[in-house]
């Protein structure tokens, strides 16, 4: 592997401009085909194939084909001022004036007043209309939008309060843009501290960008023929640019300390591609299989989410081999510090290790192993346990800042008629099985009424055929509410006994049960998933390390680290610890999708940084140090390319946290924290204590599963024996260090 990465780099390297050229041929075709490409649909309203709500869902579609079951809704909210009702003579008119208007609006199969409907609150301040649309929500044009909503603020001028819910008019969460520009800002200062050359801090940062460009472009393209959206390509950037850095970082670093050697320019580069590059491409794989590995869940925009992201992740691995290489070639100079220009770049500069803080460090941790390793445990445990408390669901209008509309719309509902009826559940009925249709329907019905915490059942509204009947259930309590869960789940536990009694059978649905079913088979599917990367990656790092301890510990590590995030996550979005200080209004059930990314991701990323450290370890200990002054050398060599790879990966992170959406907010924060508590917590102590500890037993490998493994040289071992590999002999070079003892 390190001789072919070698041979790799120095071929970039002489034919620089060929391979610039290739790059921008490419990133020009992706973004022909991203420009011509038509604009890719929603792929289908099937989330979650397999879970109830979703099969009633579907079920209703094909029963109720005259129902778009994906059509948008509005549903428009009526305050009266204080002191008078919705029902007075003034504030009826205008109410009617806007439903007959907006019957009228362009794509809106029907309105229905409040006063038809008696969508009016007991106490008569607050009522509400629905208007239902041909189309769904993402087939609207902003003409069809603008012209509903300049019918609601005509109902503003006329005193009441008017706000709106539902999907037609929902705002949408702010592109990553912002957050990707801060997190690129915030990259820039960290390079430049970490290399003092604004050469050296702009590479990564220029192929970085590129890289990502092209991952982009080519979603983009694809994304009619494979269903692919912005929204599948938010991971995708957000990854792409994050691990393009660091991948970029790493050979640069690299390439500096080996010019650092006395190796002349093209030498070095091949040297760099060689050793970094093979942790490059391990690191890259490592975070492949955990993006890959998102497939296993069974929701198709998950497993669409981790194949783009993976993809972006390839070719960030690319260009950090094949690009970076070539544009050292054009500068190879520029991106040396200026006292290395300044004494004169092929000129060993210096004869013997030296320490910094790296080093200090390490001896620090060698010296107090085991009172480090406990801190660390102890102190991500503590931050571990409120993971134990994690509530999943999908957050609604009532996680939006109460400066939306959608949020005030939900709140003067739950005031006026319940904390349930923003949530009612769908209840389907297939009652071809039933002697009499209708008594099996309002059988069915009146039972779960009687249901303790359903608040109100409406009659049953049957299809064409007569087969099947539609009704909804009105529960005390809100959607995201831990006894709305329990509800739904006491009343799927009925169906047995009615299905006996009349012969038909029914399905939960709507939005509230189909969050319920998401957040309970993501719940169920996270050990599972959790079991898979982790045996997959633990034979890649035994492949890589020749160990069965140190894969071992890298897992180890890694939950900690994430366990902690997790909490952390929990204790500030659900708990609401300091949320108002991350500008979180609404404190509540995490997001479903939230733990699967937060593990996915974290762990790709965690093992980057382990690849990163610890094949420097390694590649001393190949070379004859003694276990102790291998971590010593490791971290004097990789310690600090590592921490600026880590404040990049929360740079990047933490610019999403600025986010409106409470998604984006808890995805930024998560995925940052867990950065911090995995880069500077487990990789920068836990590791070199647990190391410490192990001595020579941790390189240790069963001589049997050294003849079953592939041997692939990340350490770069035959660089150093291979003639054929054209090493030069310059002051500096590496040489063959002599067996230990």
């Amino acid at each position: 592997m390190a001789t072919f990465l070698y041979r790799m780099g120095r071929a970039a390297f002489r034919r620089r401009w060929l391979v610039v050229l290739l790059w921008a041929v490419v990133l020009a075709a992706a973004g022909a085909g991203a420009a011509k490409a038509p604009a890719a649909d929603d792929g289908g309203t099937s989330f979650m194939p397999g879970i109830e709500a979703q099969k009633a869902f579907d079920l209703i579609g094909d029963r109720f084909p005259g129902a778009t079951a994906d059509g948008a809704d509005a549903r428009i909210v009526f305050i009266a001022p204080d002191g008078e009702k919705v029902t007075a003579a003034g504030n009826r008119a205008a109410i009617d004036t806007l439903v007959e208007e907006a019957a009228e609006a362009p794509q809106v199969s029907g309105a229905v007043s409040p006063f038809q409907a008696g969508a009016v609150s007991e106490d008569a301040s607050t009522a509400y209309a629905t208007v239902s649309y041909k189309v769904s929500a993402g087939d609207l044009s902003d003409a069809d939008k603008a012209a509903m909503e300049d019918i609601v603020d005509q109902a503003r001028e006329t005193g009441l309060t008017v706000e709106v819910g539902g999907t037609a008019l929902a705002t949408q969460p702010a592109a990553g843009g912002a957050g990707e520009v801060i997190g690129i800002g915030l990259a820039a200062v960290v390079l430049l501290i970490t290399f003092g050359s604004l050469a050296a801090a702009g590479l990564p940062l220029l192929t970085a960008v590129i890289g990502v460009g092209v991952s982009m472009c080519a979603i983009l393209a694809l994304g009619s023929a494979l269903g692919l959206s912005m929204t599948t390509g938010t991971l995708a950037s957000m990854l792409g640019l994050a691990v393009g850095i660091d991948y970029a970082l790493l050979v640069v670093s690299r390439y500096r300390e080996e010019r650092g050697h006395g190796h002349e320019p093209r030498e070095a580069a091949g040297l760099a591609t060689g050793t970094a590059g093979s942790a490059v491409v391990f690191a890259g794989l490592t975070v492949v299989i955990a993006l890959a590995g998102l497939s296993v869940i069974g929701v198709p925009m998950l497993t669409k989410m981790g194949l783009c992201a993976a993809g972006a992740v390839v070719v960030g691995v690319l260009v950090a081999l094949t690009l970076v290489p070539a544009l050292l070639g054009m500068w190879p100079d520029a991106v040396l510090s200026r006292r290395a220009r300044r004494h004169g770049a092929a000129t060993p500069q210096h004869t013997g290790p030296k320490d910094n803080g790296g080093s200090r460090w390490a001896r620090f941790v060698l010296r107090h192993p085991v009172a480090v390793l406990l801190t660390c445990v102890a102190g991500l445990g503590v931050l571990a346990l409120p993971a134990a408390d994690l509530q999943l669901g999908m957050p609604g209008a009532e996680a939006k800042p109460v400066s939306s509309t959608e949020r005030r719309a939900y709140d003067a509902l739950a005031d006026g008629f319940g904390a349930g009826f923003n949530g009612p559940l769908t209840i389907v009925t297939d009652v071809r099985g039933a002697a009499d249709p209708e008594a099996a329907a309002t059988a069915i019905g009146e039972r779960i009424e009687d249901t303790d915490g359903v608040v109100s059942v409406s009659p049953p509204r049957f299809n064409a055929e007569g087969d099947t009947a539609l009704f909804s259930a009105v529960p005390s309590t809100g959607p995201s509410a831990e006894p709305t869960k329990d509800l739904v789940q006491t009343i799927r536990a009925e169906r047995p006994g009615l299905e006996d009694a009349t012969g038909a059978t029914f399905e939960v649905t709507g939005s509230t049960a189909m969050n319920i079913d998401i957040a309970q088979a993501l719940q169920d599917a996270l050990v599972p998933y959790l079991i898979v990367i982790v045996l997959l990656s633990l034979v890649l790092l035994m492949v890589v390390f020749r160990s069965v301890l140190v894969p071992v510990k890298a897992a180890a590590g890694f939950l900690l680290s994430v366990l902690a995030s997790l909490g952390a996550v929990v204790a500030v979005f659900q708990w609401g610890w300091g949320a108002e200080l991350l500008g979180v209004e609404q404190a509540g059930p995490i997001m479903s999708l939230m733990p699967i990314f937060l593990v996915g991701i974290v762990f790709g990323l965690a093992m980057d940084y382990e690849v990163f450290l610890v094949a420097r370890m390694r590649e001393a200990y190949v070379h004859g140090d003694r276990p102790a002054q291998a971590v010593v050398t490791g971290f004097r060599h990789s310690a600090r390319v590592v921490a600026a790879a880590a404040v990049i990966m929360i740079a990047v992170f933490s610019g999403f946290v600025g986010a409106d959406e409470s998604m984006i907010k808890t995805i930024g924060f998560g995925l940052a924290v867990a950065v911090l508590f995995d880069a500077f917590v487990v990789r920068m102590a836990f590791v070199p204590a647990v190391l410490a500890l192990l001595g020579h037993k941790a390189w240790w490998l069963p001589r049997w599963l050294d003849r079953l493994l592939p041997h692939v040289d990340i350490e770069g071992t035959g660089l150093a024996r291979e003639p054929a590999a054209g090493l030069d002999t310059a002051a500096g070079a590496r040489p063959q260090e002599p067996a230990r003892t």
